[in-house]
Formats: C-alpha cells, sequence, structure tokens
C-alpha cells in the first residue's frame, strides 16, 4: 500500500498534459476496440482459433470485448486506472502470443506491443491529475 502512496504523490507532482491525453487516447482506442470486438466476433473467433483447443477458449472470446470496452471508459476518464490496465494485460500478451502461434500479422504486432507499453506505463503512473481518481480523493 505504500508503494502506491509513493507513486500516486509522484504522479500528482509530475503530471503534465500530454500525459493526460495519452491516458484518454489509450482508453478511446480500447474502447473502439471493444465496440469493433463486439460488433464482429466473427473476426475475434478468427483470431484466437489458433487456441481453438485449449480449455477456456470460449472465456478468451467472452472477456475480450466487454474488458476493452469498460476498460477503456475507465481508462479514459480516469477511474480505477490501474485496475483496468491490470484487465487489459492478459488481452495484450495474448494478442503478442497469437501473432506468434498464428498468422503473422506485422501491423497488429506493432499495436499490441505499443498498447502493452503505453498501458504498463500507466501501471505504474497511475491515472494523474486530471482524472476522476484525484476528483475524488480531493472531495474527502
Amino acid at each position: 500500500m505504500g508503494t502506491i502512496k509513493t507513486l500516486n504523490k509522484w504522479a500528482n507532482r509530475h503530471t503534465y498534459m500530454p500525459l493526460d491525453l495519452l491516458r484518454v487516447a489509450l482508453g478511446a482506442f480500447l474502447f473502439i476496440k471493444g465496440i469493433d470486438f463486439m460488433g464482429n466476433s466473427e473476426m475475434l473467433a478468427q483470431l484466437i482459433k489458433p487456441f481453438q483447443n485449449m480449455a477456456g477458449s470460449m472465456i478468451m472470446i467472452h472477456y475480450v470485448a466487454p474488458a476493452h470496452f469498460l476498460g477503456g471508459l475507465l481508462i479514459a476518464f480516469g477511474l480505477l486506472t490501474r485496475w483496468a490496465v491490470i484487465a487489459q494485460l492478459p488481452i495484450l500478451i495474448g494478442a503478442i502470443v497469437i501473432n506468434f502461434a498464428g498468422e503473422m500479422n506485422t501491423g497488429n504486432l506493432v499495436l499490441a506491443i505499443v498498447t502493452l507499453m503505453v498501458c504498463g506505463f500507466f501501471l505504474m503512473y497511475g491515472s494523474g491529475k486530471r482524472s476522476l481518481d484525484y476528483y475524488f480523493k480531493m472531495q474527502q
């Protein structure tokens, strides 16, 4: 708990508008991907096809779209940002693994790696000063 408090204090001292805009852009990107996966579930099933025979493949299909949808909203508004990012990590790691297990698509691979790195940054950094987390903390 002490580590998170020190990370929050550091982040609040070093917060900048471009980082908040990056957080909002990440949330919007994940939200749009969630809508895309909800609207095109056939494409999601094709992506997960290399893992079709594994246990829990249907759980993966039903986890990806809602996690991107809800996680994207939470990240964009800066509410429970670290928890939302933690929910995205298995999906992004799976997106990278799918490129090596299935058909290699370098565009998707680069997108997944960049998104994973940005999520890793916000896992450490937090939501920043211009977020609902900070607003609710100041209301106490």
